[in-house]
């Protein structure tokens, strides 16, 4: 088949692959000039910044496109393990380093804060309990599809649903399983990874450390956006063409199927039409003369990010690939996201660096500070003065816990908030 696929991301570029490894002849639009939508890159001044993710987890689902295509992945994409997933620093000087090993971990936190080991090795093993049970039905599967019920793995998976603490949140549980604050605190940060709320959550998000600290935490040695261009040069070399700046204005539909797309005033006819763009955009946008179920459109929004890309002329000794910076008082910062739209006074600050592991994206005796602070999505508010706010808040946070004029220090700076991030991905509201 002829098939476009709108949007450059990292799934369409995975998509185009696979489709492309078929037999199909795919071409794929985008509306930047560059290829992998969030997961690209920023260059100031001799500081190169990750643009967008930061975490690598999973390698091996980015080793597996280039098995399918026959490909040996080391020659194309190389990265290393991290020893330390992040570090956590409190207000009191408290500092935990996250080990990826969850042996090791577990001996760190009795040692900072006198939490048994073995609680956080049972908690990380039942992470992957819930994981081994859930991948087979949410990760691996079609859920609108009723053979996807019938595969063996899946009805054993859904004879075990009551041990997944779906009705329950991840606060409670848990509260209930490690007890300390700021081991609570430190097990709820990983909601934020697909923009949740750790007080609104579902206990099931607590698969998420078994990634961290079961398969590992990785750094591509050429940084993160290797992974989009390493991928990207595999599509072309399996034929796949690219239209950038082409910005798709309509999906064209005739009886119920997608048989083209329009660009402007020119159509395109396909056999096969793949949206990597965000759904809502998609369905408002792209279809406009479709009827669809308006709670599609209407569903809750994750929250999205406000983050400062700061050449710092300055090395900290102390930090490392990933840095977490706790907040006092963490309900108040989710309840201020979710309930005022606005950024909390107090916010958790991640800090990534990846010239730590890499040191050519600064210059000597420097770093490249990406800082992210978790945001409301996009929903009118004055964002030039929530920056202005928040920058000032930040700054003297971690110039109190890094005992050092951050200010003085910063030698180059970019923005990226909620506004820039939906005009950039077209992720609706910005959210993430």
């Amino acid at each position: 088949m002829k098939i476009a696929i709108i949007g450059a991301g990292i799934a369409g570029i995975a998509s185009s692959i696979r489709l492309s490894k078929q037999g199909h002849e795919v071409v794929v639009y985008e509306s930047n000039k560059y290829p992998g939508g969030k997961l690209s890159q920023l260059e100031l001044k001799g500081y190169r910044f990750d643009a967008g993710p930061s975490l690598f987890t999973m390698p091996q689902f980015v080793d597996e496109l280039f098995l399918l295509a026959n490909k040996d992945p080391r020659e194309f994409f190389n990265y290393k393990k991290i020893d330390v997933s992040c570090h956590y620093f409190y207000e009191d000087g408290t500092i935990i380093n996250g080990y990826s090993d969850k042996e090791k971990l577990g001996e760190e936190i009795e040692k900072k804060i006198a939490v048994p080991k073995n609680k956080v090795v049972d908690f990380l093993n039942h992470s992957l309990k819930i994981y081994n049970i859930t991948s087979p039905i949410f990760l691996e599967k079609s859920l609108h599809k009723i053979k996807s019920y019938l595969q063996p793995k899946v009805i054993e998976s859904l004879f075990q649903l009551q041990k997944l603490n779906l009705f329950t949140n991840m606060n409670k549980l848990n509260k209930k399983k490690l007890t300390h604050p700021k081991l609570v605190q430190l097990f709820n940060r990983f909601a934020t990874y697909n923009g949740s709320d750790p007080y609104r959550a579902p206990a099931v998000l607590n698969i998420i450390p078994s990634l961290e600290h079961h398969f590992g935490t990785y750094f591509p040695l050429k940084g993160m956006v290797d992974i989009t261009e390493s991928l990207y040069k595999l599509s072309l070399s399996l034929g796949v063409k690219y239209n950038f700046e082409r910005k798709i204005s309509e999906i064209i539909v005739e009886n119920k199927k997608a048989v083209g797309v329009k660009i402007k005033e020119e159509t395109v006819n396909y056999d096969c039409v793949l949206s990597n763009m965000d759904v809502v955009p998609t369905y408002k946008y792209l279809l406009p003369n479709q009827k669809i179920n308006p709670k599609l459109l209407e569903q809750e929004r994750s929250s999205s990010a406000l983050i400062f890309y700061w050449g710092i002329k300055k090395e900290f000794p102390q930090l490392g690939l990933h840095n977490i910076f706790f907040s006092e008082n963490y309900a108040e910062e989710f309840r201020v996201m979710n309930e005022e739209k606005s950024i909390y006074s107090d916010p958790t600050i991640y800090l990534n660096i990846s010239s730590t592991e890499r040191s050519v994206d600064a210059p000597a005796n420097s770093q490249n500070w990406f800082v992210l602070i978790n945001a409301p999505y996009n929903d009118g508010q004055n964002w030039e003065q929530v920056i202005i706010e928040t920058k000032k808040n930040v700054l003297a946070k971690l110039s109190r816990i890094l005992k050092a004029d951050i200010l003085q220090l910063i030698e180059v700076e970019s923005i990226l908030d909620p506004t820039s991030i939906e005009k950039k991905t077209q992720s609706y509201k910005g959210s993430l």
